[in-house]
């Protein structure tokens, strides 16, 4: 079932003892438990379905200790860190990712939370640099010529995490703004409520709504009102299907959709290392699994929007990481060596030198990386029915 909040001006609190838990999100040891305990994470990227791995590490990868929960790449078996954008079989349209059509999976309606604020925090800064700002003048150009309606454009922002897509566009589009935020974990939609913007680039009122949920219905009804569709990180770790659901729905409804951040699939590391090629063909193997599209995705998004009559509009948005990004780059390398080792265990001796190697010179202001992403914006037809 998914449950509703409208937020116009004060956030209403998380039940429980849990109540003002971000505030004390500092990056403190102590927050970082916290927060695996507020999500549900394990411990250890790497853990079981049941818990955390048998070192007890603070958000490792069987090896690769000291990965925040939900940093980079870093899945359990069987997990899949998506949205469900079709019907299950049960009927039951709300609750959370689609697990439980897999191996490892649950169907309880209450599995754990993937992503901890304190990644999507520490990779907040790198995003807003990335996303790209030249789709930003078709994307209003597309909104100018909607109709005007009461309390404005009305923005649905899919997998919004801690509302980092919010925060970034929200100051950049003129006129009144109603976001409906999509997320299933409370306590982040609480973080992403608390944290959006309250007004627009001219000054208009920015107001927000959050949804627990994973639009298990993204529908054109469902998006019935919506003047854009939003999202960040999301299609690489989607199916095929998915993102045809995700297509047809936006195009369906006559609206547009700016998906940000999908991974591309290339990476650029300076000083060069040989390995640098191996760990980037297992890691992409690694997003590739289950179904998933990983560096495919855009491709297919592409093919997707254009088949239903939008126009698509493709622009990199690469991570480009200094010595002023090192935390950030730490945390990025043990997730993205951890998953290509998971891929290739064979690769883990070898794996492990590098990315000590990798690390220290990250620790030094001595590496550089620039991780290829891809933004991209579907516009539907003007003369077809946009609401």
């Amino acid at each position: 079932m998914t449950e509703t909040t409208t937020v116009t001006g004060g956030i209403p609190a998380q039940p429980g003892s849990r109540e003002g838990a971000y505030q004390r999100l500092a990056g403190s040891e102590e927050a970082r438990v916290d927060a695996g305990e507020r999500t549900g994470e394990p411990s250890g990227a790497a853990a079981g379905p049941d818990g955390p791995d048998e070192q007890g590490t603070q958000g490792g990868h069987d090896g690769y200790p000291g990965v925040i929960a939900g940093a980079g790449p870093v899945t359990r078996p069987g997990e899949r860190a998506t949205l469900r954008l079709r019907d299950g079989a049960d009927g039951n349209h709300g609750g959370h990712d689609a697990h439980d059509d897999r191996p490892g999976g649950h169907d309880d309606g209450e599995e754990p939370a993937r992503y901890a604020p304190e990644w999507l925090q520490l990779r907040e800064p790198a995003d807003a640099a990335a996303r790209a700002a030249d789709l930003l003048d078709p994307l209003r150009d597309r909104l100018a010529a909607l109709p005007d309606r009461e309390g404005g454009l009305v923005v649905h922002d899919l997998g919004c995490g801690t509302g980092s897509m919010g925060r970034w566009l929200a100051p950049r589009l003129d006129g009144a703004q109603h976001w409906v935020l999509h997320d299933r974990d409370p306590y982040l939609l609480h973080f992403a409520a608390v944290a959006s913007p309250r007004s627009a680039a001219d000054g208009s009122r920015v107001s927000v709504e959050t949804r627990r949920g994973d639009v298990a219905r993204l529908t054109p009804d469902a998006l019935t009102g919506a003047s854009l569709v939003t999202a960040s990180a999301l299609l690489d770790v989607l199916t095929r299907e998915e993102i045809e659901a995700l297509a047809a729905a936006c195009a369906g409804a006559g609206c547009p959709a700016l998906l940000t951040l999908s991974v591309a699939g290339r990476v650029e590391l300076g000083p060069a290392d040989p390995l640098d090629a191996e760990l980037t063909e297992a890691f992409n193997a690694h997003q590739r699994r289950g179904g998933l599209l990983g560096p495919d995705a855009v491709t297919v998004a592409c093919e997707a929007f254009a088949e239903r009559g939008m126009t698509v509009r493709l622009h990199p948005s690469p991570w480009r990481l200094g010595p002023e990004h090192a935390a950030l780059t730490a945390q990025w390398l043990r997730g993205w060596v951890g998953a290509a080792v998971e891929q290739r265990p064979e690769l883990r001796e070898r794996a492990e030198r590098y990315l000590d190697e990798r690390l220290a010179a990250c620790a030094a202001g001595e590496l550089e990386a620039v991780v290829q992403h891809s933004d991209l914006l579907a516009l539907p037809r003007p003369s077809g029915g946009a609401s």
